[in-house]
């Protein structure tokens, strides 16, 4: 979303809730329920992977490390140990100046390199800072995921006359010219503008209306609204640009803006065209209510993932009760229950978090929101940069997300016949290799104990967060009685280690034989990969593969058999320069005296 929003949106909180704030009540009380397994799901690239919104609203400009590119790239190595898997950036193109966010979109082509609006680099610093950050977080193995903001444009380079009007809205890009693209804006392009003194709107063109939520038109919402309905120009346009950021970035995904106010059909047309090669999805689309997300979900055809934006009320609701809040409002809850696999739950973003927001911050048992979200079988979690940072939520984060490596596999299970008004409960049953959990929420003023029949059967359970201190013993059930601290949350995990591959004996000789046809001269193909046989993700310690039999390139290297790696194909030239292939890591375990992949670079 946007820094300058306009009135149009202002009302859309109203759009309705998924639940009320619930008043605290007495229980009748019940017996111990044997937990029902729920659908469980994840749409997540990585297995059990975790987003993270790296940057907030107003990041400084200038930081200790230099720019915010700097500070992300220095940072890769430490979000990589702390279960991070994935990066949302910030829209890394120029606006109107440098101190832009990057929502009010100018060029989309210039990335930091081109002196445009008084200034080469954007907020965020240079196309050169940008590369090298990517790389460090390539080299760590996350995965990066870019804004797409494709909504509207801003800051036109002069005026034109439109009936008689006069609008900004031609862009010209004069710092630019034709690198990259030779594709130039004007006021056919565009169904709207905002003009001063007011922003109020001018409109000459019908609006690319979406039907969605009672027919509230969404598409007015900042700058010039780009025309998709009936503009095959601007569709080839966008397309052609996400294919050439994509390439840029060397992107595994995206984060597509404000998705309800762009036409439908177009966002579908770009998805089919761009989110290609295993690349992931997510838009916003703030529908508070459930079924207007569910609706949006239909008419995207299942190719996006969405935000949980309901869920993020559920929580909200939660903070703002602070403590009076009826907990079992948490069954179920929101999107990522009814429709796990396209769900990426969230506590807090840019939107919610920053001075003037439209939509207000959870501030209130914000840990209890994050426990339920790592914790949980179904959707992709996304943290949010200012919580792990800024306001200090880091360790107990990086915490949930070990629990969340080691622990949350297996069947999910709600507890309806326990819970209460204070607490809330929910566990995943392990797997062969992984122990499982039981975690506890607990909103009340007052510790409480919860005693219910768990998967874990004859076990000893300890609180892995290290909120709760001793054991639980379960019976022969699987009952024990699980404490949880006042306004706090636990991770009960079962003692014991998990089972263990067998020692490594040997190596394998491994031979790569991979399809690529993207090279031209003095670009060659490696591979690079997770283990020191593999570079260690070091793009300088790359194996090189041979192009004797091109386009199959292919190496042979000895790698420590039973041991499991994570490789990638990536591109380079002699200047260092790099693309990775999109898409999640390759990953296998090499057996045998030798071992042969075969594969396809798309």
């Amino acid at each position: 979303m946007k820094a300058k929003l306009t009135v149009a949106l202002s009302g859309l909180l109203a759009a309705g809730s998924l639940l009320s704030s619930c008043s605290k009540e007495e229980l009748q009380p019940t017996a111990t329920a044997v937990p029902q397994a729920t659908t469980s799901g994840q749409n997540a690239v990585v297995t059990n992977g975790v987003m993270m919104q790296a940057f907030y609203w107003d990041v400084p400009i200038s930081n200790a490390q230099g720019t915010w590119w700097q500070v992300l790239g220095s940072k890769a190595a430490e979000l990589k140990a702390a279960g991070i898997t994935a990066l949302w950036l910030p829209p890394a193109y120029k606006g109107g100046s440098q101190s832009d966010v990057g929502y009010g979109v100018y060029d989309r082509y210039d990335l930091g390199e081109f002196n445009q609006k008084g200034t080469v680099a954007t907020r965020y610093g240079t196309i050169g800072q940008l590369q090298t950050a990517i790389g460090a977080m390539k080299g760590q193995g996350l995965q990066v995921y870019e804004d797409m903001v494709m909504n509207h444009m801003a800051w036109a380079d002069a005026q034109e006359n439109v009936n008689g009007n006069l609008v900004y809205t031609k862009f010209n890009f004069p710092g630019r010219g034709n690198t990259y693209s030779s594709y130039k804006w004007g006021f056919n392009n565009f169904t709207g503008t905002q003009q001063a003194p007011n922003n109020g709107w001018y409109q000459w063109k019908s609006w690319d209306f979406q039907p969605y939520a009672n027919n509230d038109a969404y598409d007015n919402l900042l700058g010039s609204e780009i025309q998709y309905n009936n503009n095959a120009a601007n569709q080839t346009e966008t397309i052609n640009w996400g294919n050439w950021i994509t390439t840029k970035m060397s992107l595994d995904g995206y984060r597509l803006d404000a998705t309800k106010h762009i036409y439908t059909p177009y966002v579908n047309q770009w998805l089919d065209a761009v989110k290609t090669n295993g690349r992931f999805a997510v838009s916003e689309a703030w529908f508070r209510n459930l079924q207007d997300l569910k609706n949006y979900a239909a008419a995207t055809g299942g190719r996006t993932s969405l935000f949980d934006v309901p869920l993020h009320y559920t929580f909200q609701d939660m903070s703002n009760g602070n403590g009076a809040w009826d907990m079992r409002g948490l069954q179920f809850a929101g999107f990522t229950e009814s429709n796990p696999t396209l769900s990426v739950s969230f506590v807090d973003n840019h939107d919610t978090d920053h001075p003037g927001a439209l939509y207000s911050p959870v501030t209130n048992l914000k840990m209890l929101a994050y426990a339920y979200i790592l914790t949980r079988a179904n959707g992709y979690p996304c943290v949010f940069y200012k919580d792990y940072y800024n306001y200090g939520l880091g360790n107990q984060i990086k915490t949930l997300n070990g629990i969340r490596q080691a622990n949350a596999y297996g069947a999910a299970a709600e507890y309806t016949s326990v819970n209460d008004a204070d607490v809330y409960a929910y566990s995943r049953a392990g797997d062969a290799t992984h122990k499982g959990l039981l975690m506890l929420l607990n909103d009340g003023s007052s510790a409480r104990t919860k005693t219910i029949t768990t998967p874990f059967k004859s076990a000893t359970l300890t609180d892995k967060t290290g909120n709760t201190s001793g054991t639980v013993t379960t019976d022969a059930n699987g009952t024990g009685v699980f404490p949880v601290n006042s306004r706090s949350y636990a991770v009960w995990v079962p003692g014991g280690t998990t089972t263990t591959p067998p020692p490594t004996t040997g190596t394998t000789a491994v031979s790569f034989n991979v399809t690529y046809s993207g090279t031209v001269s003095g670009q060659d193909v490696y591979v690079l990969g997770s283990t020191a046989q593999l570079g260690a993700w070091n793009t300088a310690n790359a194996i090189k593969l041979s192009g004797a039999t091109y386009p199959v390139w292919k190496g042979t290297i000895n790698l420590t058999s039973g041991t499991s790696v994570q490789y990638k194909y990536i591109r380079k030239d002699a200047a260092g320069n790099v693309l990775y292939e999109g898409g999640a890591n390759r990953t296998f375990t090499p057996t045998g005296t030798s071992q042969t992949r075969t594969e396809t670079w798309q």
